[in-house]
């Protein structure tokens, strides 16, 4: 064992595991927190975190955001049904602090794995069923008592309002070669407002939001083709469902990859919306309000619309936020979401019609 993995074995030690640890070693595709897979002496599996505090600055409201929601499903789970529980440390709290470094653990979820390809049909509709079940599941949950992890994450508006003063700064000096691009979102501003105001005024219900919702979020049994339970927890605030519905489908209904310069390859796949939509809604169609029947396909519009338009703000700003790999690589991300909105925008009627049929 390395001696940084003694460090790891060490840290797990304080937590309160069944027995001392074994081994560590590093598990999971992650880009945001260090993640270990503890062995302890019995052979049972554990799951340690660095959490990266750059990112995540308030780590005791965020692990208490983490706390009251696991707390919260655990209580409405069936008996011997795995879901994600926040191990303690052996004296006391959520997390731990060692030498300018802020840890977790969580229980190892023996039954499902995380889909990292393309998804097939299928594993839209599982996923779907996921997401759609932790809404279930913290359906009446106080969400109004939630921390933000991140502020204003999916606050439209002032996505916009960033928008217009990365405009204004032209910054790296790269707004006459976005013309068109910057153009196009202004023509679209009407959409930024729709789920801010429904929240504002109460049309929309306000929700536990996990707002990451990518297929590798819900770990799924592909024996039983069933999903386990939703993982990756950091960014669970307060929202509209209209978020994480819609970011399901950005993710996940694209044809092509994210950052695809050939956009003859980035198509919205209706196949894959009409399933993660079955599944979705047939897990929390029951707790739909009407406005949320109503503007849920909106939502996968104003997710991409809204990521889009953050792609395009960070590359006028110098690409100081997204990580970069190639000269325009957020321009070309800023395009795929682009290509899918305008998809999504010829065909929002009979999206909305699946989304009414399952409803």
């Amino acid at each position: 064992m390395s001696e940084d993995m003694r460090v790891i074995t060490t840290i797990a030690d304080m937590f309160g595991m069944e027995a001392p640890a074994k081994e560590a070693v590093r598990y999971g595709c992650g880009h945001i927190n260090d993640t270990y897979r503890i062995t302890d002496e019995n052979g049972k599996y554990y799951i340690l975190q660095k959490i990266n505090h750059n990112v995540f600055r308030n780590v005791a409201q965020l692990m208490k955001n983490i706390v009251g929601v696991t707390e919260y499903i655990a209580r409405g789970e069936e008996p011997g049904a795995e879901y994600l529980r926040v191990i303690p440390v052996a004296e006391g709290g959520s997390y731990l602090e060692y030498e300018g470094g802020y840890y977790r653990m969580y229980n190892f979820i023996y039954g499902g794995v995380s889909i990292e390809t393309r998804p097939t049909a299928e594993e839209m509709r599982v996923s779907g069923r996921g997401f759609g079940r932790f809404q279930q599941l913290l359906d009446g949950y106080p969400a109004e008592t939630l921390f933000d992890t991140i502020p204003d994450f999916h606050d439209t508006v002032k996505r916009m309002e960033n928008l217009r003063a990365a405009i204004a700064a032209d910054r790296a000096g790269r707004l006459r070669e976005v013309k068109k691009e910057v153009e196009w979102y202004l023509e679209r501003e009407k959409y930024c407002g729709v789920a801010v105001r429904g929240l504002a005024d109460g049309r929309l219900p306000l929700r536990v939001t996990h707002n990451d919702t990518k297929l590798n979020n819900v770990l799924i049994d592909r024996a039983r083709g069933e999903a386990v339970t939703v993982i990756d927890l950091d960014t669970v605030m307060k929202g509209s469902i209209l978020y994480d519905f819609g970011d399901g489908i950005r993710s996940g209904a694209n044809t092509g990859a994210e950052d695809e310069k050939d956009l003859t390859k980035v198509n919205f796949s209706r196949e894959l919306f009409d399933a993660y939509t079955e599944g979705f809604v047939s897990e929390a169609g029951g707790r739909l309000a009407d406005a949320e029947k109503e503007l849920l396909a909106f939502g996968a519009i104003l997710m991409t619309y809204e990521c889009g338009m953050r792609f395009l703000t960070d590359y006028l700003e110098g690409d100081v936020y997204f990580k970069v790999h190639r000269e325009g690589h957020n321009l070309d991300r800023t395009r795929t979401q682009m290509k899918l909105v305008s998809d999504m925008e010829q065909q929002l009627k009979d999206m909305e019609a699946t989304v009414k049929r399952y409803a």
